[in-house]
This record gives structure tokens, sequence and C-alpha cells, in this order.
């Protein structure tokens, strides 16, 4: 029976992605205007052209998801869906299949039944066929010849023309960025929004979505606030540093070369051997913009001591599903993502419900919090902060911001101004005694999370 009318949520779509480059870029291609020609039929074929994902042709997709979801998730026994693209990528799923299968999710969505077109229904039929032929192979009967296995080959050269083409975009990117040095910043401002974009676009058609992320977030600093050129000064010259890491990639270490293809934008998926803890949830919370919402769940191992985090997403002001109560500890298998100073981990499988414990993170001094980011910067250079369990701290005002100073010792930490939101709970929980904080620290600053009172009591959530 096909599992067509069962819709996956956002979140299982987004699942799928290799990684959080394709999530990101898939959100950006569920919307309308970024398609023509969608459709899905009974027998579970969802097809559509992406007409925005770069490029003179829209990208001819097609999933086929018959018997991939059933009304409590996948389905058992499974492989999930199969994805065909006119595009270059060799992922799988690419950006624009994760773009159909998103805008298809949603409730209501532009995606109505229809015909299928030739294309889409050949391709069905191909795919099926051979799946149909391998079943058949499994259970003892003799096959019809059939193509052999993906060709090394083929593949290898598919990552080179990939290659060429991102390396064609970070030599682009890199003038442009030394005509804005040579042009002055303050262009910049005059030239607006539009700048930006149409760089990102640029760098889109490259098939480095890292890059155009980067570039886009350039776009929102000229005109916010006095020191604007020192902060854009401040990451044009970051940027800068990724595209030279990306084009001389060869001569890098192979953490720092693996941190690179991940920052511009390549693939990689979680390879480390899991591990299995009974790992303490120590913050959560989201981050939205118009396409996409992150949820970011902070955790702790508290046999292993390592800290993990794991990211979740839900499409178009979707809550993402995964969600783990803060304080609680869960007995949990995680597999951590590669690269220098990577902290993030997929979760693969959960041994029972989240139980309480007694047990908190060890903590540091803020002398110490700021060392263990200036260590980490050296392995990653883009990265924005670090996880870091202070000990001992005490809230304190610091003209017009507030801090973290050490009840032992003279240093303290100035709070982001994002800590606001729970800097109050911070200072009635403190009430002028030291404890136990729990937050990201980086060049900005520091933001706490979550907080324990220095005797016995539960976690304060702080976000």
């Amino acid at each position: 029976m096909s599992q067509q009318g069962v819709l996956p949520t956002a979140d299982q779509v987004s699942a799928l992605a290799p990684d959080r480059a394709s999530r990101v870029a898939g959100s950006e291609l569920a919307v309308p205007g970024a398609w023509s020609d969608t459709g899905w039929s009974d027998d579970g074929v969802v097809w559509g052209l992406c007409v925005g994902g770069g490029g003179p042709e829209p990208h001819r997709t097609v999933v086929d998801v018959a018997d991939a979801w059933s009304p409590d998730g996948p389905a058992l026994g499974s492989s999930g869906p199969a994805y065909g693209c006119s595009c270059p990528s060799r992922t799988a799923p690419c950006v624009h299949a994760l773009g159909l299968l998103l805008l298809r999710s949603a409730d209501g969505g532009p995606v109505q039944r229809a015909e299928a077109p030739g294309w889409a229904v050949r391709w069905a039929a191909d795919r099926r066929g051979r799946a149909g032929r391998e079943r058949g192979a499994g259970r003892g009967e003799v096959p019809d010849p059939v193509p052999g296995p993906a060709d090394p080959e083929a593949a290898r050269r598919r990552a080179e023309r990939r290659a060429e083409r991102v390396t064609a975009g970070a030599t682009e990117l890199e003038q442009r960025l030394a005509d804005l040095l040579r042009g002055g910043l303050a262009a910049a401002e005059q030239a607006g929004y539009s700048l930006w974009e149409e760089t990102a676009a640029r760098m889109v058609d490259a098939q480095a979505p890292g890059l155009a992320a980067r570039v886009r977030e350039l776009g929102t600093i000229p005109g916010t606030g006095p020191d604007w050129p020192v902060r854009l000064l401040q990451e044009c010259a970051l940027l800068h540093l990724l595209v030279r890491g990306w084009l001389r990639r060869e001569r890098l270490p192979g953490d720092l070369a693996v941190t690179v293809r991940s920052r511009v934008g390549l693939p990689t998926s979680a390879e480390g051997l899991p591990v299995r803890d009974r790992w303490l949830v120590l913050a959560q919370y989201d981050t939205a913009d118009a396409r996409l919402t992150t949820r970011r769940i902070w955790l702790y191992g508290t046999e292993s001591g390592r800290t993990a985090l794991h990211l979740s997403y839900g499409a178009a002001g979707r809550v993402p599903e995964t969600a783990l109560p803060v304080g609680l500890a869960v007995d949990a298998e995680l597999a951590a993502y590669p690269g220098a100073e990577q902290v993030r981990a997929a979760l693969r499988e959960r041994f029972g419900s989240p139980a309480p414990t007694a047990l908190r993170p060890p903590g540091t001094s803020t002398a110490g919090a700021v060392r263990r980011y200036g260590e980490a910067l050296r392995e990653d250079p883009w990265l924005d902060s670090v996880p870091v369990t202070l000990d001992r701290v005490v809230p304190a005002p610091d003209g017009g911001s507030w801090q973290l100073a050490d009840a032992d010792a003279g240093t303290a930490l100035r709070l982001t101004p994002t800590a606001r939101s729970g800097l109050w709970r911070l200072v009635a929980l403190s009430g002028g005694a030291p404890v136990r904080v729990f937050g990201e620290c980086g060049h900005r600053g520091f933001t706490p999370l979550a907080a324990w009172p220095e005797g016995p009591g539960e976690v304060v959530p702080l976000c």
C-alpha cells in the first residue's frame, strides 16, 4: 500500500539532509516562488521544476516517497525516499529534493495532486524496475541484466567538477572583497543589501552555500550601530581567510581541511563511532528566520566528560520535532561530526526515557573560559563560541551592561546583549552569592544558558 498520503513532518525531512548547509539551502528553496510545474501522484511520486536553485535552466527534481513514511514516522523496513535531480550535486538528497519535500510536507501547501510528466514517470519506472530486479535476485531469482554499481571514477569526476565550481566562486569572492576594501567600506552602506544578495547568489551558483550564508551575514552589518565598519572589516577578514583556506586546502592539516570544507558548504556526515553515555541536558533553545527554525540542544556526557551539540530543524516557522527536558539525563548514543573543534553530534538511539540526576558539569574560571575559546580558535578560526561551564561566578552590573565576575579572583566576563532574556532569573538565583553557569563563550562575550545554585538545587534554564 502506498504511503503517499502520509506526509512527513518538516523535521523528518530535514533529518534526511547530509549536513547543516544542505538543510539551510533546502529550506531556502521550500517556497512556492522557487518552483513551477509541481505535483504528486497516488503512487508516491513528487516532482517539480526548481527555478530558484541557480543556473540558467530549471532543475528537474523528482522524489519517490512510496511507503517511506507511516503515521508513526519512517516506515518499518523502508530504505527511505529515492531522489532524482538534473543538478550536478553528488549528495543525496540534494538541496532541490529537500526543498521539494519540505514544500510537500506543509499542510495545504502548493504541491497538488496532478498527472505526472513523462520525465518523472520514466524515472520512477526505471528506479522501481531496478529495485524489483534486486529484490528478485535476493530471493534466488535470475534477474535481468542491469547496470553495475555506481562508477567510482564517475563519482570522483563529479566531485572534481563541484570542487572546480567552488574554486571559481571562491576566486570571484576574493576579488569582490578586494574591490570592496579598495573602494572603502562606506560604499557598502550606500550600495544597500542588493550588493550582498547578488554576491550570495553567485556563491549559490558555485555550489558553495556556506560562502553564500556568510556573504548574507555581511549584508546585515552596514548601518547597524556606530562601530559597524569595524565589525564589517572583521567579518570580511574572516571570510577572506576562509576563501584562502579553500584555495590552499591541500596544504592544510587533515582536521582543518575538513573544517574548511564544512564551512564552505560541502557535505559532511556524523562518521564518528557512536558514544553511549548518560547525557545531561544542559540547555535547549530555538533560533528562527523566515525560512527555518533551528533548535540547539546542549548535552554533557556524565561518564565521558564530553560536551555535545545536537541540532534539530523545522521549516517555515514550524517547531522542530526533537525536544529534550533541561536538567534531566538521557541514556543515548551520539555520533560526532568530523572537523577541528567540532562539538556537533547526531542523536542515534535513545535507551529509555530521560530521568532526573543530581550530577552537574564541572566548571572553570572566567580566565579559563577565555583561554578555552582562544585555544579553539587556533583549530577553527571561524568559530563563534565554545560551550563553557563557569564555577563560582556572581552576576554584577558593569556600567550599561552586565558581567559574570569570579568570586575567588579578580577577573570577569562581559555578557552578550542576547543574555538579557534570562538575566533577571540569573540575578535572582544568585542573590549576590556564587553560582555555576553553563553557556557559550565567544568574541562577543558570554551568553548564559543555564545555572545552578552553589548548594543543592535544580538547574534554572536561562533561555
